[in-house]
Order: structure tokens, then sequence, then C-alpha cells
């Protein structure tokens, strides 16, 4: 039974909500899953974030439990005396551009657990429903709006470093 329910499941399309970007930058697309895949993305986020957490750089801030932009604030302020550089990156597009292949294989590097890694490919190929109803098919990047998209960068960002 178990694994036909896992077969079974697949997620509503994401519901697009355009929000304004900080600072007046135009505005970001958020994908906003319904309530039942959010609970499905959270448990799959308690899943894999005691497997990956502890593998994560000390010093990556983002989409972290018990990080936050003040601990990055500062720790630069205690070190500026030490260095004289640093390096802030933003990465133009990360979540819409994210290749699918890439993300599952940095998945399949810190789990095996096949519901995991079947609920994440299918969160990614998700149609996005936008406001007039109509729905666009996406063959790359994952979702900015749900319960499990950051975890799914890390994880994609620490396989790359």
């Amino acid at each position: 039974m178990e694994s036909y329910v896992i077969r079974s499941y697949f997620p509503e399309p994401v519901k697009a909500v355009a929000i304004p970007k900080d600072m007046g930058g135009g505005q970001r697309i958020l994908c906003v899953p319904s309530v039942s895949d959010r609970i499905a993305q959270t448990a799959a986020t308690m899943y894999l974030e005691p497997l990956v957490e502890p593998k994560f750089h000390e010093d990556s801030y983002g989409y972290r439990s018990n990080k936050s932009a003040l601990d990055a604030v500062d720790t630069a302020r205690k070190r500026c005396w030490k260095y004289d550089w640093v390096v802030d990156l933003d990465i133009s597009g990360f979540f819409d551009n994210l290749d699918h292949e890439l993300v599952l294989q940095a998945i399949k590097k810190h789990t095996d657990c096949k519901w995991v890694i079947l609920y994440v490919e299918r969160w990614m190929k998700s149609p996005i429903q936008l406001a007039d109803g109509s729905k666009v098919v996406r063959d790359k990047g994952v979702p900015q709006g749900g319960s499990v998209s950051p975890i799914i960068s890390n994880i994609f960002m620490h396989s790359c470093v």
C-alpha cells in the first residue's frame, strides 16, 4: 500500500503570485503550493535537513535553520578586522534556472529515499498556474515559494562548491 501511495501522489500546479522586489527592482514570481503540497514539502524538508545541514559550510547563511542575516552581519563585523575583502553573491535567476537533473543528482548524493527523490522531481516539474488560469510547464527551475525550495537550493549550492 505504501509504495502505491508514494507513486500515486502528484502535486497540484503552483499558483504564480507576483511580488515587488526590494528597492524597486521589478517583480519576483513566487510559486505558492496548495496546502496538501506544502505539507508534503515540509515532510521532505524535515527528512532532508538533518542529513545535509551538518555538511553545509558554516559560513553559508541563506535559507538555513538557526542562521540569519543578522548572524552573517555579526560574523562579517568580527572578521572585518582580520580581512580586507568580502564575498557577496547574488545569482540572478538562481531558482528559475536550476537544472532538474543536476538537482536530482545532488539530492541523490545525500539520500536514496525513493519518495523524497520522486516528490522533488514532481515538484520541480509541477506547472505554474498564472492569474488568467493558464498553465506553464517547466523544464528547469525550482519554484520559489515552496517550503522545500530553500533546502533544495542549498543542497545544489553545496554540491557545486
